[in-house]
């Protein structure tokens, strides 16, 4: 084996750097005529047998059934492809290169695809780069983050030899660790500003961002389970919708027919995304997400056709704090053509959703409050949202695609009880009655 520089993950021979070729046929020995041709996704490499055989289990077992010495090898689905060969055969060759987060999971699955183990030499190619994944990747958060992003071009080989798992839980780990050690400034953070309380939530969220949906996904999981801040992990939720999806949190509304997704994502994806990110989301107790982002979330998860279960608990989620809602956030544009401009029937749901909330909040209360609970905590959300719907009800009116039926059940839901005066009502019955009757005059 070749000498080891000062950097324990750099490989060195003792003697100069071979140059390499940039024909098609790569030699590695220039001056050394090759006894040994492998073929690897049509690119050629002329190479020398022995330091080959002495420590690739599959090659030596490739030349041993060869019938012809000089035959070409070719190697199917080497992981990697041909750059990682390159660097799995400068290996074999003592050749100089490092080990980094950038080729540590490529050259970790092309070892164990060329069976480069310790029955064929000791410190082989796998032995190394596990070194490096225990003691340089799993170490830091940032570099499992890179490692675990060049996972996503490799094939299952790379689930086989634990690489994503391992990463997934380092960055679990080293996100629990960081909170632990900055514990006084970053669980302390809630009661000071939002600037403060930003800054301290913003150190891993970017890093998870450059993740594949899937790896994301796992990871999210993991700092669950480990206990990381609710709070820290809606964070990252945020952030990594509002890296790859278009919109989210705007709450003005478009013009259905020049609806575009992102550019740099197909449709499936972004659902896939959607759907990914409102089951990652933690208990609304947890921790407090402004509505304009979950409103955001819902419009993306209409836009992209998101599964019902996903829709209806994004519709949940808003009911739960209907009475903080503003007028904008309820204006949610239909993609339907030619039905309303308004996405009426989800927000009607969204009101079915509250009302069952505030059924549920008054039997569970039992302090002496009046019936139909007058002058409780829930009657003065009542009111509130009453007031509101009255308000979406002025707004919604004028659309001259906004059939009665649905019309009549919006105002029909809120009980008598949740309007102190009927003024906004009347207000909204008005323009709907005044603009039917223009319509019929046409």
């Amino acid at each position: 084996m070749g000498m080891v520089s000062e950097n324990p993950f750099s490989f060195s021979s003792r003697s100069p750097t071979p140059k390499l070729c940039s024909s098609f046929t790569t030699r590695i020995f220039s001056d050394v005529a090759g006894d040994i041709t492998i073929v690897v996704d049509g690119e050629s490499f002329l190479l020398h047998k022995f330091p080959l055989v002495s420590r690739s289990g599959k090659i030596r077992k490739m030349v041993a059934d060869a019938k012809d010495s000089t035959a070409k090898l070719e190697l199917l689905n080497i992981p990697g492809g041909p750059l990682a060969f390159e660097l799995a055969m400068k290996f074999c060759y003592g050749i100089n290169f490092e080990i980094t987060t950038a080729n540590v999971a490529h050259l970790r699955c092309a070892a164990e695809y060329l069976e480069m183990t310790e029955d064929y030499r000791d410190e082989n190619l796998i032995v190394r780069t596990e070194t490096y994944l225990d003691e340089v990747v799993v170490q830091s958060l940032e570099k499992s983050v890179e490692v675990l992003s060049t996972c996503e071009t490799l094939p299952s080989i790379a689930e086989e030899v634990g690489i994503p798992s391992r990463c997934v839980e380092a960055i679990a780990m080293n996100a629990c660790k960081e909170q632990l050690v900055s514990g006084l400034s970053m669980l302390n953070c809630d009661g000071e500003s939002t600037e403060l309380k930003s800054a301290c939530l913003e150190w891993w969220v970017e890093d998870l961002s450059l993740l594949r949906i899937d790896y994301y996904q796992r990871v999210i999981c993991a700092m669950t389970r480990l206990g990381v801040r609710p709070d820290s992990i809606f964070a990252s939720l945020m952030h990594f919708a509002q890296a790859s999806l278009k919109g989210i949190g705007k709450c003005q509304t478009w013009n259905p027919g020049k609806l575009k997704l992102n550019t740099g994502m197909a449709e499936h994806d972004q659902k896939t995304v959607v759907e990914a990110l409102v089951s990652l989301m933690p208990t609304e107790k947890s921790c407090s997400v402004p509505l304009s982002f979950m409103f955001g979330m819902l419009r993306m998860a209409i836009m992209v056709d998101a599964t019902i279960a996903c829709r209806l608990e994004l519709e949940r989620r808003i009911a739960f704090r209907l009475e903080m809602v503003s007028l904008d956030d309820l204006l949610i544009p239909s993609i339907q053509a030619g039905g309303s401009l308004y996405d009426v029937d989800t927000v009607h749901r969204i009101l079915v959703n509250f009302l069952q909330r505030i059924e549920e909040e008054e039997e569970s209360e039992d302090c002496g409050y009046e019936s139909e609970g007058l002058g409780s905590p829930s009657h003065d959300s009542l009111l509130k949202v009453g007031r509101l719907i009255d308000t979406y009800l002025a707004e919604i009116a004028p659309d001259p695609y906004l059939s009665l039926q649905k019309f009549i059940a919006m105002i029909e839901i809120l009980p008598d009880y949740a309007r102190v005066i009927d003024d906004g009502l009347y207000r909204a019955v008005d323009i709907y009655l005044k603009v039917s009757y223009e319509l019929l005059l046409y």
